[in-house]
Formats: structure tokens, C-alpha cells, sequence
């Protein structure tokens, strides 16, 4: 079992920045990957950004390219998302994910952008 605990949501305007920090604990040997889904009301699930634990390799929805940066940290088992720029369509609950395909989710934060 990995379980994941979510940090650094919260409010700001259009423009302005959010970092997300998502710590692992468990069985985290078994991740492949680490990353981060939103879901705004109404809406699906979507994948925003995801990094590989081994290679480094990084994925970003074309939404959030050149305005989020995800980031790794192996020895403490934890991820980041820098969130510059932001959006009021970037408001939803931000949940982390371990694992390709995601196995393990932590509970959400939330961010809310305004306009």
C-alpha cells in the first residue's frame, strides 16, 4: 500500500501562482510514476502532469504546458507542481496519483483561481 498526503492548494487570482507538494509513504518501491489529475465540478477526471521516478520522463496535458513544472524528489518520495500563470479553467480539485496506471490517490486539493 502507498499512501499519498496533498499540500499547498488554495485561492488566487488569474495570474499568479500555486505550488502542489504530494508526499509518499508505503510501499513506495513499487511506484513507477507520480502525478497529478484535477477534476472541476461537472467535469471528468483529467490528467495534468505526470513524471517517472526512474527517467525523469515528464507528461503534460497541453493545457498546462509552459506553465506547470513537475518535479521529483526520489529520496524523500515526493512531487511537486509549480503552477505559474494561472487560470480561472485551472480551478478544480487537484489529486495525486502513484503509479502508471494510477494505483494510489491521495485526497485532493483544492485550487480556485479568479478572475
Amino acid at each position: 500500500q502507498v499512501q499519498l498526503v496533498e499540500s499547498g492548494g488554495g485561492s488566487v487570482q488569474a495570474g499568479g501562482s500555486l505550488r502542489l507538494s504530494c508526499a509518499a509513504s508505503g510501499y513506495t518501491s513499487s511506484i513507477n510514476a507520480m502525478g497529478w489529475f484535477r477534476q472541476a465540478p461537472g467535469k471528468g477526471r483529467e490528467a495534468v502532469a505526470r513524471i517517472y521516478t526512474s527517467s525523469g520522463y515528464t507528461f503534460y496535458t497541453d493545457s498546462v504546458k509552459g506553465r506547470f513544472t513537475i518535479s521529483r524528489d526520489n529520496a524523500r518520495n515526493r512531487i511537486d507542481l509549480q503552477m505559474n500563470s494561472l487560470k480561472p479553467e485551472d480551478s478544480a480539485m487537484y489529486y495525486c496519483a502513484a503509479g502508471y496506471p494510477p494505483t494510489y490517490w491521495g485526497q485532493g486539493t483544492q485550487v480556485t483561481v479568479s478572475s
